[in-house]
C-alpha cells in the first residue's frame, strides 16, 4: 500500500511534463519544491519511520517499560529518538539499556531497514538472547555510529557491515566468557569504512584471522583500536609499511601472541596509549621508545618480558602511568628514575613482581605528581630515601615482601594525601614514632610485618598519643609494638581489621577492648579466650590462637549471629547443641580446631545455613542424617575426622550443594549413585575412606564438576568413558565461580600434598589412585583439556596410555605409575607445555622414550623406572638404530599394502582426470550450439591451411631438389 498517495499524483505530474520545455516546467517546479518543503516541516514524524519503530517495539519484549512512551503519532517525542529538526527524518535510535534496568529482550526487528535516515543507533547492553547480528544493517548506510555492545548476540559478526562507508563509531565487544559467543572468519570488510574513527571488537573470538593486522591496517583514519580478549594468537612484528599513523590507542590485551614487542608500534609517533596486559609478550622492550613523543598510558603487565628496563621510558615527558608488573625485569633502577626524574606527569608506577634489586634512588623524590608507588614483590633493599617526603601528592606506597632491610626516614610523615601504607612482609630496621605519621591525616590502611626472625622494627608511640588519621585496617605482624597494648587504637572508630600477631604484647588487654570490638570489628588476629559479643551479627574469628570451649550457652550469648568463623585456633571441647538454637545462622566454619566427640543430632532447625565446615578436628560417630534436611546447604566439608558408617542417603535432598567432601574419615559402604543428582555440584572428595563399590556411571552427569578425588579407596571395576563428559574440567571457569568460596582441600599433585582454599575454584583434578581399578584408561578422559591433576597410580589398569594424551594441555600433574600399562609412551605427551611432574613407573611400557619441548626438562630417571622395555634419555638404557631393509629384502605387509593403495588411488585419480576433461570439453560443445559450430569452423579452417601448406610444399620440393644436387655439381667440378 502506498503511505504517501500525494506523492503520486506528483509523479504523475512529472511524467506528462517530462516532454514539455524547461522554460514551462520552471515556475510550476519552484512552486512545489516549496509545498514539499512546507509539508515536510509540518509533520514532524513520517508515517512509514513510524510504522518501522511500531513494528520494532512490537517485536520485543520491554519488561521495564522503556518504550511506553511510544505512542501517538509523534514519534519524534518518543524516549530514545532524535528526528532532524528541518525534515523530520528520524536520525538517532539510543536505546542503550542503563542497569539496572531490566534489558529489553528478543530479536533485533528487521523493520530497523526502513530507518532510512538514521545516523545513531545504540542497543547495547540488551538480551537479544543469542541471536545473530542482522546482516539488513548494513544497507542502513547513513549510519555514522552504530553499538551493539554486550547485547548478548552470538554467531558470525556478518562482513555487510563493511558497506556503511560513512561509519565513524562501531562498538560490537562483549565479555569473553559469556555464553553468548561472537566471532569473525575475516576483517578484510574493514577497508570499506573510510572514516572509521572507533573500533571495538573487544572479546570476539578472531582466533582464525590471520590477517587480523593487515586488515586493520588499511584504516588509516582509525584513533581508537580496542582488541582485547580476542584469541589473537599472531602479532607480526613489523610491517611494509604502516597505514595507523592517526592512531591515538590501541588495546590488544589479554591476547596469546607469544611474540616480542612489535617494531611497527614505534612508527605511530602520535599514540597515547598502549595497553598489552596480559597478551604473552616475550623478550626485552626496545629502546624505541623515543618516538612515541605523545604517549601517556602504558600497561605491559602480566607478559614474559625481561632484561632490564629501557631509559628511553624515562624520557617520555608526557607519561601519567606505567604498568610493569607481573614480568621478569630484573636489575636496578636507579639509571631508570635517574631518567624520570624530569618527568613532571607521571602518576601511577607499578612494578610489581618483578627482580628489580638495590635501593632506591634519592631521584625519586623528583616526581613530586605521582599518586600510587607500587613496588610489592621484588627485591628492594636498603633505606627508603629521605626524599620520599617530597611526593607530597601519593596516595598508595606499597613495598610488600621486599627484603628492605634498612629504615624509614620521619620524612614519610609529610606525605599529606597518603591513603595506603603498605609495608607487609618486609625487614625494616630501627624505630617508628608519632613523627612518622604527624601529617598523615588521611591515612586508611596500615600493614608493617617482618619476615625477619628477629623483631628488627620498634614501633613506639606514647600511651597517651591521639593520631591525626582515622584507620579502616591496622595489620601490625613480627615487629615490637608491646609490652603494652596500643590504647590509640580506641580512637580508630572507623576501623573493621585489627590484627596484632606477635607484636610482643604481654600485658593485659584492656577493659573496654572487648566491648569496643562488638561495634566495630568484623576481622580480629588475637589470642586468649573466645569472646562473646551479644549483638554481634558477624564473627571472624580464624587464625589466631584462641583457646578452650565454645560457650554452652552460645544461642542465648549471640542470639542474633548469622556468620561464625572460628577456624584455625586451638579451640577445645565439643561442638555444644546449642549452636542449633542459632536460627538465623548460614554460615558455620569450625576447621582446623581439636574439636572431638559426637556431633549434635538435630541439625533441622538451621533452615538457612548454607555453609557447615567442622573439618580437620577428631569428631568421631555417624553423619547426622538430619544434615539432609539442610534445603539450603551448599558446602558440607567434614574431612579429617574420625566418622564412620555410611554416606546417610537423606543428603540427596541438598540438591544445591557445590562442595561435598566427606574424605580422610572412616566411612564404607558403596558410593552412592544419586549423588549424580545433584548437578550444582562442583567438589566431590571421599578420599581415604573405605568405599567398595564400582565408579557410579551416574557421577558423569556432573557436567559442573572440577574436582574428583576419590583415590585410597577399594574401588573395582574400570573407569567409566562417560568420565569425558565433565564439562567442568573442559570450559573456562565462569567469572561468578572464580570468587565464589569453595571451602578449602587438600590436593595431591606435583609429588606432594597441597592445601588450597581462596584457588580452589580454579583446581581441576581427578584423582582414582590407590584402588583396584581394571581395565584400559579411557581414550574420552583427553577431552578435558583444562585437567591440571590426573592421578590413576596404583591400580590394575592395562593397555595403552591414550594416543592423544597430549591434548591435555593444561596438565600439569600426571601419575600413572604402578599399574600394567603397556605400548610405547605416545609421543603427544610432548605437547604438554605445562608438564611439571610426571610418574610412569612400574608399568610395562617399551620403546624408545619421547623428547623435546617441556619432557626434555623432566630428566629424572626415576619417572620411568620399574619399566625394562623402556629405553632412551633419561634413562641409561640406549635405544638400538632402526635397521634400514637391504636391497633385496622383502617389503613388509604395511608397506607393501601402502604401496598398493597408492597405485590404486593414482588410477582412480588418472581415470577421474580423463572422464572430467572429456566432458569439460566435449559436453560443453554438446549443450551449446553456437560454441559447437565455432568449435568446427575452426577445424576445418585449420585443415584448409594445412592442407595448402602440404600442397604447395610438396609441388616446390622436387624443384629444391633438382637445384640442390646442380649445385653440388659445380663445387665438385670447380675443385679439380
Amino acid at each position: 500500500m502506498n503511505m504517501f498517495p500525494q506523492f503520486e499524483s506528483f509523479r504523475n505530474i512529472f511524467t506528462i511534463m517530462h516532454k514539455t520545455s524547461i522554460l514551462t516546467q520552471l515556475p510550476f517546479l519552484l512552486s512545489t519544491s516549496v509545498f514539499l518543503f512546507l509539508s515536510s516541516s509540518i509533520d514532524s514524524c513520517h508515517q512509514i519511520e513510524r510504522k518501522a519503530l511500531v513494528d520494532f517495539k512490537q517485536s520485543l519484549t520491554d519488561p521495564s517499560g522503556r518504550l511506553s512512551t511510544w505512542i501517538g503519532e509523534e514519534c519524534c517525542q518518543w524516549k530514545g529518538l532524535t528526528c532532524h529538526n528541518v525534515t523530520g527524518h528520524v536520525t538517532k535510535l539510543d536505546l542503550r539499556n542503563p542497569p539496572p534496568i531490566e534489558a529489553l529482550r528478543g530479536e533485533i526487528p528487521s523493520s530497523l531497514i526502513y530507518l532510512h535516515y538514521l545516523e545513531y543507533l545504540d542497543l547495547s547492553l540488551n538480551d537479544f538472547q543469542g541471536s545473530n547480528i542482522p546482516e539488513f544493517i548494513g544497507s542502513i548506510k547513513s549510519l555514522n555510529y552504530l553499538n551493539l555492545s554486550q547485547a548478548s548476540l552470538s554467531g558470525t559478526i556478518p562482513p555487510q557491515l563493511g558497506n556503511i562507508s560513512s561509519l565513524r563509531y562501531l562498538d560490537l565487544h562483549t565479555f569473553p566468557d559469556s555464553e553468548h559467543v561472537l566471532n569473525l572468519k575475516e576483517l578484510r570488510w574493514l577497508k570499506g569504512f573510510g572514516y572509521l574513527e572507533y573500533l571495538n571488537l573487544g572479546g570476539i573470538d578472531l582466533g582464525s584471522v590471520k590477517d587480523w593486522l593487515q586488515s586493520i591496517n588499511m584504516v588509516p583514519s582509525l584513533l581508537q583500536l580496542h582488541l582485547n580478549n580476542c584469541n589473537l594468537q599472531e602479532l607480526p612484528t613489523s610491517l611494509p609499511f604502516v597505514n595507523l599513523t592517526s592512531l591515538v590507542i590501541i588495546d590488544l590485551s589479554r591476547n596469546i601472541f607469544d611474540s616480542p614487542m612489535p617494531t611497527w608500534i614505534f612508527n605511530i609517533s602520535g599514540l597515547e596509549t598502549i595497553l598489552f596486559a596480559s597478551s604473552n609478550l616475550i623478550g626485552s622492550l626496545p629502546n624505541s621508545f623515543t618516538n612515541l613523543i605523545s604517549l601517556q598510558h602504558i600497561d605491559l603487565s602480566e607478559q614474559f618480558l625481561n632484561g632490564s628496563l629501557p631509559s628511553s621510558l624515562g624520557k617520555l615527558r608526557k607519561l601519567q602511568s606505567l604498568r610493569l608488573s607481573s614480568n621478569d625485569f630484573s636489575g636496578n633502577v636507579i639509571e631508570f628514575i635517574d631518567s624520570l626524574s624530569g618527568n613532571n606527569s607521571l602518576e601511577v608506577l607499578d612494578l610489581t613482581r618483578n627482580r628489580f634489586d638495590g635501593e632506591l634512588p634519592v631521584s625519586l623524590g623528583n616526581l613530586t605528581k605521582l599518586r600510587s608507588l607500587i613496588l610489592r614483590t621484588n627485591m628492594f633493599s636498603g633505606s627508603l630515601p629521605e626524599s620520599i617526603g617530597c611526593l607530597t601528592s601519593l596516595e598508595t606506597l606499597s613495598l610488600f615482601e621486599n627484603p628492605t632491610n634498612g629504615s624509614i626516614p620521619e620524612s614519610i610523615g609529610q606525605l599529606l594525601k597518603l591513603v595506603v601504607m603498605d609495608f607487609g612482609r618486609t625487614r625494616w630496621t630501627g624505630n617508628m614514632s608519632e613523627r612518622h605519621f604527624i601529617n598523615l591525616t588521611r591515612l586508611e590502611k596500615l600493614e608493617i610485618s617482618s619476615t625477619s626472625l628477629k623483631k628488627t622494627l620498634n614501633f613506639h608511640v606514647d600511651s597517651n598519643w591521639n593520631p591525626p588519621f582515622k584507620l579502616r585496617s591496622i595489620i601490625l605482624a613480627h615487629i615490637q609494638a608491646g609490652p603494652s597494648f596500643p590504647d590509640w587504637v580506641q580512637t580508630q572508630n572507623s576501623l573493621t581489621t585489627l590484627f596484632l600477631n606477635d607484636v610482643g604484647i604481654s600485658s593485659k588487654l584492656p577493659d573496654w577492648f572487648w566491648s569496643w570490638c562488638s561495634e566495630h570489628i568484623n576481622d580480629l588476629d588475637l589470642a586468649g579466650p573466645l569472646p562473646a559479643w551479644s549483638n554481634i551479627r558477624r564473627l571472624y574469628l580464624w587464625g589466631n590462637s584462641f583457646s578452650g570451649p565454645i560457650p554452652s550457652n552460645i544461642d542465648e550469648i549471640m542470639p542474633k549471629l548469622r556468620d561464625l568463623d572460628i577456624s584455625e585456633n586451638h579451640l577445645t571441647g565439643g561442638i555444644p547443641p546449642s549452636i542449633l538454637k542459632l536460627r538465623y545462622l548460614n554460615t558455620l566454619v569450625l576447621s582446623f580446631n581439636n574439636f572431638s566427640g559426637q556431633l549434635p543430632q538435630n541439625w533441622s532447625q538451621l533452615q538457612n545455613l548454607q555453609v557447615l565446615d567442622v573439618s580437620n578436628n577428631n569428631l568421631s560417630g555417624t553423619i547426622p542424617s538430619s544434615i539432609g534436611f539442610l534445603h539450603s546447604l551448599q558446602l558440607l566439608s567434614m574431612s579429617k575426622n574420625r566418622f564412620t558408617g555410611e554416606i546417610p542417603t537423606t543428603l540427596q535432598n541438598c540438591t544445591g550443594l557445590w562442595n561435598l567432601d566427606l574424605g580422610e574419615n572412616r566411612l564404607f559402604g558403596t558410593i552412592p549413585a544419586w549423588i549424580g543428582n545433584i548437578s550444582s555440584l562442583l567438589v566431590l572428595r571421599l578420599r581415604s575412606n573405605s568405599f567398595s563399590s564400582e565408579i557410579p556411571r551416574q557421577l558423569c552427569n556432573l557436567l559442573n564438576l572440577h574436582m574428583l578425588d576419590l583415590g585410597e579407596n577399594n574401588l573395582s571395576g574400570s573407569i567409566p568413558p562417560c568420565v569425558g563428559n565433565l564439562n567442568g574440567m573442559i570450559t573456562d571457569v565462569p567469572p561468578q565461580n572464580v570468587n565464589r568460596y569453595e571451602g578449602h582441600a587438600t590436593v595431591v599433585a606435583k609429588g606432594r600434598e597441597l592445601e588450597y582454599s581462596s584457588t580452589l575454584s580454579l583446581v581441576t583434578v581427578i584423582d582414582l589412585s590407590t584402588n583396584n581399578l581394571i581395565g584400559r584408561v579411557p581414550e574420552e578422559i583427553t577431552k578435558l583439556r583444562r585437567l591440571a591433576t590426573l592421578n590413576l597410580s596404583r591400580n590394575h589398569l592395562t593397555g595403552q596410555i591414550p594416543l592423544k594424551i597430549g591434548n591435555l594441555r593444561w596438565i600439569e600433574t600426571l601419575d600413572l605409575s604402578r599399574n600394567q600399562l603397556s605400548g610405547t609412551i605416545p609421543s603427544s605427551i610432548t605437547l604438554i607445555s605445562s608438564l611439571s611432574h610426571l610418574n610412569l613407573s612400574y608399568n610395562n611400557l617399551t620403546g624408545q622414550i619421547p623428547s623435546g619441548n617441556q619432557l626434555q626438562t623432566l630428566n629424572d630417571p626415576s619417572i620411568y623406572k620399574g619399566n625394562p622395555g623402556l629405553c632412551g634419555g633419561p634413562l641409561t638404557t640406549k635405544c638400538l638404530e632402526d635397521k634400514k631393509p637391504s636391497e633385496g629384502s622383502e617389503i613388509s605387509n604395511d608397506d607393501e599394502e601402502e604401496s598398493i593403495m597408492d597405485m590404486l588411488w593414482f588410477y582412480i585419480g588418472g581415470a577421474s582426470g580423463l572422464v572430467v576433461g572429456f566432458w569439460v570439453v566435449c559436453g560443453t560443445l554438446i549443450l551449446n550450439k553456437s560454441w559447437r559450430l565455432a568449435y568446427f569452423q575452426f577445424i576445418d579452417d585449420k585443415k584448409e591451411k594445412a592442407f595448402v601448406f602440404i600442397s604447395v610444399n610438396l609441388i616446390h620440393l622436387p624443384i629444391r631438389l633438382w637445384s640442390k644436387r646442380k649445385t653440388s655439381r659445380q663445387v665438385a667440378l670447380s675443385s679439380y
